[in-house]
C-alpha cells in the first residue's frame, strides 16, 4: 500500500521547473539568491476570490496580520479584505502604512503594554479587551489622552474548534475574558464612556473538519445571542474567527468551501430578528496566503551517515521554524518538498532515494525533512517548501546563529 500523497501542487510547472509569477525558481534563486520566500499574488487573489463566491454578503473577511506581515503582501491584502487584526503596535505600524484603514483594523493580545494602548487610541483602531484589568487600564488611558476607546470584547468561550491545530477557546486560557464573567464586563461597559464595537470569540485554527468549523460558527452565534441580548448593548460587529485550515502533510485536503457559505447564511438568517445590523467577521490568516507561498533553499552538501542519504541546505528552522516541527506539532511531520526542476516527473521516469534534509545550523532540531522520497539530487540543487506563506520568516529563531536572513518577494 502506497503512502498518501500530499495535496496537489497549485503552482505552473513548465518542462518540470515551478513557476510563480511568470519566473521559474531558478530564474529567482539567481536575482535573489538563497535562500529565499516567494509569495504568488495570483494565489492570494484566488483564494479570496473563492470564499466571496460562497460567503453571504453581510459577512466581512478580515485578514490576521500575523500570519503573514511582509509588507509588499499586506498591501495586497488591504486592497482586498475589509480589514484585519493585529496583536502588537509594529503590527499596527505595518498595517496603517500598508492602507488598512483604521476604522477596520483590531488589536488582540493578551498582553498589550501601555504605550501599545496609546498607540492604539492615537490611531483610533478597536481594542479587543481580554481582562477587566486592561479594560480599566485603557479606560484610565482614554481619559488622560481625551480620547474615547474603540472597545471590543475577547470572549474566551466555553468550546473549542474540534481537530484544530491551536485551540485558543475553552477551559482556562491566558487569551480574552471567560464567557461567564462577561456579562458583568459589559455591564460595567454600559457605565463608562466607551465606544463598543461587539465581541471576539475565537475558538481555534488550522481546522480541517468542515463539521467542526461550522458547529464552532453556530456556539459563537449562539454565545453572542447569550451575552448581547441581555447586556442590551448595539453591537457594531461579532468576530467568529475563522478556523479554516489548509493541507500541510500527506493525506490532507483542502476544504470544502461551499457547505460553509451555506451554512453562514443560514445563521445570518436564523439569527436575523437580533442581529439586526450587527456585521458578521470572519477573521483568517494562514487560510488566505499559507498556500501561496513557497521557501526556497539550495543544497550544499550530500553525504551519507551510516547509510542513510543527507542533503545539507542554506536555509533551516531559523527562517522556517514550522517546517522543522517546533512550532505547535507534537509528532513531526514532513512539509511538501519539491525538486525545483523535478517537480512534476513521475516515479517510472527518474531515479528516486529517500533522504533526510537538514539546515546549516547546529542543533539536531534544524530539519526540513525526514526520510522523504525525491529525485536524486546533487550539489546546488534547490528545493522548494510549498505551504509556506503564512507563520514562516516571521515565526522563526532569525538570530539563532546569525546565519544572514533570507530574500522574501511578491509576484
Amino acid at each position: 500500500m502506497s503512502a498518501p500523497l500530499h495535496a496537489p501542487l497549485l503552482f505552473a510547472v513548465q518542462q518540470g521547473k515551478i513557476h510563480i509569477g511568470g519566473e521559474s525558481i531558478h530564474q529567482l534563486a539567481t536575482r535573489l539568491g538563497t535562500p529565499f520566500y516567494a509569495y504568488d499574488a495570483r494565489l492570494i487573489r484566488s483564494r479570496i476570490a473563492e470564499l466571496r463566491a460562497v460567503l453571504p454578503p453581510s459577512v466581512q473577511l478580515h485578514y490576521a496580520i500575523k500570519a503573514n506581515p511582509f509588507p509588499p503582501l499586506l498591501k495586497l491584502m488591504a486592497g482586498l479584505v475589509d480589514g484585519g487584526d493585529i496583536a502588537s503596535s509594529g503590527e499596527l505600524r505595518a498595517a496603517l502604512h500598508a492602507g488598512f484603514k483604521p476604522h477596520t483594523v483590531s488589536f488582540a493580545g493578551s498582553g498589550k503594554r501601555d504605550d501599545e494602548l496609546k498607540a492604539a487610541l492615537h490611531a483610533g483602531i478597536t481594542l479587543n479587551i481580554e481582562s477587566d484589568g486592561e479594560l480599566e487600564r485603557l479606560q484610565h488611558l482614554g481619559q488622560q489622552l481625551n480620547i474615547r476607546p474603540r472597545v471590543a470584547l475577547r470572549i474566551n468561550p466555553d468550546f473549542e474548534l474540534k481537530g484544530a491545530g491551536m485551540r485558543m477557546g475553552g477551559g482556562a486560557k491566558p487569551f480574552g475574558i471567560d464567557a461567564e464573567q462577561a456579562p458583568d464586563i459589559l455591564n460595567k461597559i454600559k457605565r463608562m464612556d466607551i465606544d463598543f464595537q461587539g465581541l471576539h470569540i475565537f475558538s481555534g485554527s488550522q481546522s480541517l473538519n468542515l463539521a467542526a468549523i461550522m458547529q464552532a460558527m453556530s456556539a459563537a452565534l449562539a454565545l453572542a445571542h447569550q451575552l448581547l441580548t441581555p447586556s442590551g448593548l448595539a453591537c457594531p460587529h461579532i468576530n467568529i474567527g475563522g478556523g479554516l485550515g489548509i493541507p500541510y502533510f500527506p493525506g490532507e485536503q483542502r476544504l470544502e468551501l461551499a457547505p460553509i457559505g451555506t451554512h453562514l447564511q443560514q445563521l445570518v438568517e436564523q439569527h436575523a430578528d437580533w442581529l439586526g445590523e450587527t456585521q458578521l467577521i470572519l477573521e483568517m490568516g494562514r487560510y488566505l496566503v499559507g498556500e501561496a507561498g513557497v521557501y526556497v533553499t539550495r543544497i550544499v552538501e550530500r553525504k551519507t551517515s551510516r547509510g542513510e542519504t543527507f542533503l545539507i541546505c542554506d536555509g533551516g528552522m531559523h527562517h522556517h521554524l514550522a517546517l522543522s516541527g517546533n512550532l505547535g506539532q507534537v509528532i513531526r511531520k514532513n512539509y511538501p518538498v519539491y525538486l525545483a526542476h523535478q517537480a512534476d516527473a513521475a516515479p517510472s521516469e527518474i531515479a528516486e532515494e529517500v533522504v533526510n534534509i537538514h539546515g546549516p545550523l547546529c542543533t539536531p532540531l534544524d530539519v526540513l525533512g525526514h526520510k522523504i522520497t525525491l529525485p536524486r539530487a546533487e550539489l546546488g540543487d534547490l528545493l522548494v517548501v510549498t505551504q509556506s506563506g503564512a507563520y514562516g520568516l516571521s515565526a522563526s529563531p532569525v538570530n539563532f546563529l546569525s546565519h544572514p536572513l533570507p530574500s522574501e518577494i511578491l509576484l
